[in-house]
């Protein structure tokens, strides 16, 4: 008595049981005609046949060792395998256990011209899987190159729209939200704290922290996708301005190599040199006798042997004492008021050249125009599907440069005075020292005796003023605070003689 197994496949998601349902019905018949006795079914479902990575087929292959049955009986050999090389390789498996692969479609003669036929048949097979491969992707590309949605998982802040990704505004809102603050040097952990304090959810739950990252590494909310060392900037419509996109791309890249602790914030990362051998001066920690961890900070140069003998300084002692002091210097009196001054000229300027609200406005007057053309035409009986459309893409964009526009109204409308920007930059010397450090910082220069502190600050003098060097004393603090102003800016330096 002759004896089977029949094995039944079938491509893809867009496929159903149908489909196997007609296979298994088919091989059914074939075995009743000839006397075959079917033991067993293998199943794949939604598998490629250009591979052998298919669970049910490497069982049945493996199942084959037993030597229970005689044949594999497929549909079509297709259903086998659509990749010649492997077919080969397989069924030399399956005969070396005594099994023999039958095709219920394809009359194939057990004869030597039957060998002839089954080659050619699974060349056939391999050349039709190669060319359809071909179609689809030249077809996919072509989707691409329209701006078309090619299918797959639609990221947040993104919706679809007859095939085209859409902005989800609200989504988009909290997008734009998260990078502005990772900008601004929040940590993940925080801006997670503040999205659900405000009750804004991913999915119905707080977003987690590789949700946060992975939407701050996502360049697609730049506008750009790239697919097979192609970008196209026609799909996504960008949600993050380009300037804080590469600004967040460029802090994560910074961090992406173990240069930030999960457990220890070292506040002075980025920021430290060597200023005996120049060489960053980098986090590190150690456990005493006692099993207590400490932290510090050391001398890339001390640590790859280059000579240099700068010594560790306690993490902690190091950190208070800076913040300390940039504390004492950046609260005085005088350096408030120059500041403050300094912010008003820069509100004031940042309001009468506001070449956003101009570029807006010179858009919608185009946008205007070109709807006020084509309410001409209709009026004319020049009425289509194509004017239709192209009214609702006009009104909608019409509708997002009214918002832009307000937007960027309010923000002349909501001037500080000298009062209220006093009282705020009071307030922010008190936020978290990472923030402080990082926006005002430019560089520290360590010695074992002294510390040179570079200021980043942005304040505007006359154009009269180019080069006075202005010195001042704290004998209190045993510091030297040197002033040296260029025609756009102050670069402070302060040395702190320990």
């Amino acid at each position: 008595m002759k004896t089977a197994v029949i094995y039944a496949r079938y491509s893809s998601d867009s496929q159903t049981e149908q489909s196997i349902e007609g296979q298994l019905r088919v091989c059914e018949e074939y075995a009743q005609r000839n006397n075959i006795i079917i033991l067993n079914t293998y199943i794949d479902r939604a598998m490629t046949g250009t591979n052998d990575n298919r669970p049910d087929f490497q069982k049945m292959l493996k199942d084959s060792g037993k030597k229970e049955w005689n044949y594999v009986l497929v549909y079509k050999l297709d259903r086998f395998s659509r990749n010649k090389y492997e077919t080969t390789i397989h069924k030399h498996t399956l005969a070396l256990n005594g099994v023999k692969v039958l095709s219920a479609m394809e009359n194939i003669p057990d004869s030597p011209e039957g060998i002839i036929l089954e080659s050619l048949l699974e060349g056939m097979n391999q050349y039709y899987s190669a060319e359809l491969s071909q179609k689809v992707k030249r077809g996919m590309k072509e989707t691409r190159l329209k701006g078309n949605f090619t299918g797959g998982h639609l990221i947040y802040g993104y919706k679809l729209e007859n095939h085209k990704i859409m902005i989800n505004e609200e989504q988009a809102e909290v997008v734009r939200y998260i990078y502005k603050q990772y900008s601004l040097g929040i940590y993940v952990k925080d801006i997670i704290n503040e999205l659900t304090k405000q009750r804004i959810f991913n999915n119905g739950k707080p977003f987690a922290r590789n949700t946060i990252y992975n939407i701050l590494k996502n360049e697609k909310y730049a506008g750009i996708y790239k697919f097979n060392n192609e970008i196209f900037d026609n799909m996504y419509p960008q949600i993050v301005p380009t300037e804080i996109y590469d600004k967040v791309r460029n802090k994560i890249d910074l961090n992406k190599y173990g240069k930030r602790s999960t457990e220890v914030i070292y506040l002075l990362r980025h920021k430290l040199k060597c200023g005996y051998c120049g060489q960053p001066i980098s986090a590190d920690c150690g456990t005493t006798k006692q099993g207590k961890k400490m932290h510090y900070y050391k001398c890339l140069g001390r640590k790859r042997n280059n000579g240099c003998k700068k010594s560790v300084i306690r993490k902690e002692v190091l950190e208070d004492f800076i913040i300390e002091n940039i504390l004492s210097v950046l609260d005085s009196p005088k350096y408030i008021n120059d500041i403050v001054k300094g912010l008003l000229i820069a509100q004031n300027e940042l309001a009468n050249g506001n070449s956003l609200l101009t570029s807006l406005t010179k858009e919608k007057k185009q946008v205007e125009t070109t709807l006020n053309n084509i309410m001409k035409a209709v009026e004319q009986g020049l009425m289509n599907n194509t004017t239709n459309k192209r009214m609702k893409e006009l009104e909608t964009q019409l509708e997002e440069l009214d918002r832009q526009i307000l937007i960027e109204k309010s923000k002349n409308i909501c001037r500080l005075d000298e009062s209220t920007i006093k009282e705020y930059y009071l307030k922010a010397l008190k936020l978290e020292p990472f923030m402080l450090i990082n926006y005002l910082i430019k560089e520290i220069k360590l010695y074992d005796d002294k510390m040179e502190i570079t200021f980043n600050s942005p304040i505007r003098k006359s154009p009269n003023d180019k080069g006075s060097l202005l010195c001042t004393k704290f004998e209190k603090f045993g510091i030297i605070v040197m002033y040296k102003s260029e025609f756009e800016y102050i670069d402070m330096q302060i040395n702190f003689y320990v």
